[in-house]
């Protein structure tokens, strides 16, 4: 039955098209719904052929004229599509059903500029067409993500060329109380190389007037194009750092411009150790970055601590120039213990109640070899010698990162 009717429809396309040199004089409507069903059926060259024939007579018939640029669009043809849809839109101002379709077109030639131009003009005339809004905000989103996966892949150019790096990081927090300042410091080189980027580490603190220093490194090996990793190892004898700290996470690159990743922290202090379970899920949208880090401290003794770190970038012209906010609601993650009956103690860190919110900010300069970065805090957190009561206090930091061959 179904040859019948292709026979029966390719007879009828015959006929016209063996019209055309007299003039079409067959039904337009007959004509045209024959001409759909070959369309649809994916003779588009048929049915081109009867959509030509009929347009000779009915130049003005605007379905006939749509469908034929369809066809040139489905079968990539795309500036003839163009010019067949020009026609309908520049006099059919409200056509919904044409300007999608010569979005459309722009959009199967990549032509996203262009495509967001037509969508722009058609909501001057249809400003409510939900398609037409769907649309526009599709193809905005697409020009962003393809302008950061630009910016992405130059700043990994720029620190392939640049595979090393030397950061000197300064960091105070001033308390509302009766409590001393905290200073922290670190100085860290990093190397970038086909495997991933290996980065040691020194850190400096001094709480309370005892002074601290931890040793440490980061390893970041990659695996893939959508897989890579997460290796951490520091060492300290002070007591106000774990005497071991370790960690691990894999990081895999999802479709849509999403990550996701899964690991652990395992901290060793003289008396105590805590094992902290954590992932992100994360997603590019446009010029922002948002990662979500939960964080998990099972304890048989002191039930379950449960954290929740928020970090929001807007990035500039690249991956190393951004604007970020970050905010942590639930125990402490930041390794800022307290003294209890004078002596200071790692092991309280993980159940103390906080609250963190800190803006920072990173440039570098033309050449982008100088990097620099600032951040400003305000915390709340309890007191660990006085549970259930809570400072405030105020941090401020500042980076300087050169980049080298």
């Amino acid at each position: 039955m179904r040859q019948r009717i292709y026979l029966i429809l390719v007879i009828l396309v015959s006929l016209n098209a063996l019209g055309q040199e007299t003039g079409y004089t067959g039904d337009p409507d007959t004509s045209f719904f024959a001409a759909r069903d070959l369309a649809f059926a994916g003779h588009r060259a048929s049915a081109r052929d009867t959509l030509i024939s009929i347009l000779t007579k009915y130049p003005d018939y605007v379905d006939v004229r749509s469908l034929l640029a369809k066809t040139y669009s489905w079968d990539q043809e795309y500036d003839a599509a163009r010019l067949e849809f020009n026609r309908v839109t520049s006099t059919e101002r409200k056509n919904s059903e044409a300007w999608v379709g010569a979005i459309k077109n722009e959009q199967y030639a990549k032509n996203y500029n262009i495509a967001l131009g037509l969508a722009n003009k058609a909501l001057n005339y249809l400003p409510q067409d939900e398609e037409l809004l769907r649309l526009k905000q599709e193809i905005v989103q697409h020009i962003e993500d393809q302008q950061l996966l630009q910016n992405r892949l130059k700043t990994t150019k720029i620190a392939e060329e640049r595979n090393q790096s030397l950061t000197l990081y300064t960091e105070a927090e001033v308390f509302d109380g009766d409590l001393d300042p905290m200073y922290f410091g670190a100085l860290e080189y990093q190397k970038r190389t086909k495997w991933g980027v290996f980065i040691p580490r020194l850190n400096y603190n001094r709480r309370f007037n005892i002074n601290g220093i931890q040793a440490e490194v980061d390893a970041y090996p990659r695996f893939s194009k959508s897989l890579s990793g997460y290796v951490n190892y520091g060492y300290s004898g002070d007591v106000i750092f774990p005497r071991h700290r370790m960690g691990g996470e894999l990081l895999k690159e999802l479709p849509k411009a999403m990550e996701a990743s899964l690991g652990f922290r395992h901290l060793i202090f003289e008396q105590d150790a805590a094992t902290i379970l954590t992932g992100t899920f994360g997603l590019y949208r446009g010029n922002y970055y948002a990662v979500l880090r939960p964080y998990f401290v099972p304890d048989a003794k002191k039930g379950l601590g449960i954290s929740g770190n928020l970090l929001v970038r807007k990035y500039f012209k690249d991956g190393n120039n951004f604007l970020g906010m970050n905010l942590v609601y639930g125990f402490d993650t930041e390794l800022n213990q307290f003294i209890i009956n004078g002596q200071l103690l790692s092991e309280t860190l993980l159940y103390l109640e906080a609250q963190r919110l800190r803006l920072e900010y990173q440039f570098t300069n033309k050449k982008g070899n100088n990097q620099y970065k600032a951040n400003l805090g305000v915390n709340r957190q309890e007191l660990a010698f006085s549970s259930g009561n809570f400072f405030l206090s105020v941090t401020a930091g500042i980076a300087y990162q050169v980049k080298f061959r």
